[in-house]
């Protein structure tokens, strides 16, 4: 299942259920059918992703990886938490800059 975030300060953000869940539950919200980060809970959601994404490359490297599937035969690193919350990060941080919210959807 995919998730879309949207915001009024950047293009349409499509991600993996799984993905948006852990995104979501690093910031204290739940995904629901319909969800939005308002634009004053911004500095307090990028300021708990930067730390989860710093705390995740020193303390539990092991965590911070996705293997790919058995299936996937090419030898590429994995992607790290960083990498995966990147594009996550930076449409926050355009909303923040903005004033706008972030909402999300089915």
């Amino acid at each position: 299942m995919l998730i879309t975030f949207k915001s009024h300060a950047a293009q349409d953000l499509i991600m993996m259920k799984d993905l948006a869940i852990t995104l979501l539950g690093i910031i204290g919200k739940h995904l629901g059918e319909r969800g939005v980060i308002t634009s004053e809970e911004l500095p307090a959601a990028i300021r708990k992703l930067e730390a989860a994404v710093l705390d995740a490359k020193k303390v539990h490297p092991a965590d911070t990886t996705v293997h790919p599937g058995q299936d996937d035969e090419r030898d590429e690193e994995p992607l790290h938490l960083g990498q995966r919350a990147y594009p996550f990060l930076d449409m926050l941080r355009q909303s923040e800059k903005e004033g706008t919210d972030v909402m999300w959807g089915v």
